[in-house]
């Protein structure tokens, strides 16, 4: 991603009434807006984003989140619970075996998103 040093900016200020209302209201329920900011918290830290990558298309149980990942199952366990606490992965037991999937369809559509628009 290339990066500029310096944002361009107007060189008046003109408010436009019509326009800052209409923002306004996009940002209007606090409480939605802190509960998109904690997703993307969560998403921000790399063991949580690589999780969720994985667990895109399948659903795989711990050892193997951990294995694919080249990390300690005890880490990945606890990411496992934050993401889950947050309600972006879900998990089902079989027997023996715990197995994490993506929660619901917005968040695999979600980082399908940013996926493509980071290989533009």
């Amino acid at each position: 991603m290339k990066k500029e040093t310096n944002a361009p900016v107007c060189e008046v200020e003109i408010v436009d009434g019509k326009k800052v209302e209409k923002a306004k209201e996009k940002i209007a329920d606090t409480d939605q807006v802190l509960e998109m900011a904690d997703i993307f918290k969560l998403l921000g830290e790399l063991t949580r984003l690589k999780i969720v990558l994985v667990l895109l298309n399948s659903e795989l149980c711990v050892c193997d989140l951990a294995a694919a990942m080249d990390a300690n199952v005890s880490t990945v366990s606890h990411q496992l619970r934050l993401l889950r606490n947050a309600k972006l992965v879900k998990y089902r037991k079989e027997g023996k075996m715990v197995f994490y999937s993506i929660d619901d369809n917005h968040i695999n559509d979600a980082i399908k998103k940013i996926k493509e628009h980071t290989e533009e």
